[in-house]
C-alpha cells in the first residue's frame, strides 16, 4: 500500500494520452510482483529481527523511491502534476534511513517507523488516487490509501505489545500489490478512460 505513483487524469480520446495510462498500467504491475516477493521472503524471517529481514525492510521503501522516479519520468513530458511524486520519494527515503536505524533497535521501533511511513503515505495516496480518478482502475488505489492511513495506526499499537512480529509489514505489502494488480487490470479493461 504504501504509496503510489502520480501521472495525472488524461482522457483516452488522444493516442497521446494513452501513454501515461500504459506506463502506470506497467509499473502497477511490476509493484504487485515486487511486493508480492517481497512479502513472502520476509514472512519466512517475520518471527525475529535477522540482517536479511533488515536488508528487506529498507529494500522495500528504496523500491518505492525508484518507482516515483520512474512515474517522474512518463509525467514530466506529458506536463502533468507531479508534487504527489516528490512528496512520496521524500517519505520513503527517509523511511529507508529512519529503518536502516530502527533495525538496530527491534522490531518495536521497526514497527514504528513502518507504521508512520504507512499513514503519512496513506494519506498522500489516496489525494493522488482521488486526484486522478479520470485515468480509470483509481478506486483500488483510493481504498488502498485509506487502508494503509489505518493499517499505520495498528502498527504503532503492535509495537508496544508484547506480541510484536513482522508478519503484519508482509501481509500489508501484500495486499498493497493486490490493489496495484486490480489497478493495473482496471487500467488494461478500461483503456484508461473510465473513472472510478
Amino acid at each position: 500500500m504504501d504509496t503510489l505513483t502520480e501521472s495525472a487524469a488524461a482522457t483516452a480520446s488522444t493516442p497521446a494520452a494513452a501513454s501515461p495510462a500504459a506506463a502506470l498500467r506497467k509499473l502497477y504491475f511490476l509493484r504487485f510482483a515486487f511486493a508480492a516477493a517481497w512479502a513472502a521472503l520476509l514472512l519466512a524471517t517475520a518471527g525475529t529481527l535477522t540482517t536479511l529481514s533488515a536488508v528487506l525492510l529498507v529494500a522495500y521503501p528504496l523500491f518505492d523511491v525508484g518507482c516515483a522516479v520512474a512515474d517522474l519520468r512518463s509525467a514530466r513530458p506529458e506536463g502533468r502534476p507531479v508534487r504527489g511524486l516528490y512528496v512520496n520519494a521524500a517519505l520513503s527515503t527517509l523511511t529507508a534511513a529512519g529503518l536502516a536505524v530502527a533495525a538496530t533497535s527491534g522490531i518495536p521501533a521497526v514497527l514504528r517507523v513502518w507504521g508512520a511511513w504507512a499513514i503519512t503515505a496513506g494519506l498522500v495516496q489516496l489525494a493522488v488516487g482521488v486526484a486522478r480518478r479520470g485515468l480509470g482502475g483509481q478506486w483500488a488505489m483510493i481504498a488502498s490509501g485509506g487502508i494503509s492511513t489505518l493499517a499505520g495506526a495498528s502498527f504503532v499499537a503492535q509495537a508496544g505489545g508484547a506480541d510484536a512480529s513482522l508478519g503484519a509489514l508482509a501481509g500489508y505489502a501484500f495486499l498493497g500489490g493486490v490493489f496495484f494488480l486490480v489497478s493495473a487490470l482496471r487500467l488494461g479493461r478500461t483503456g484508461g478512460g473510465e473513472k472510478g
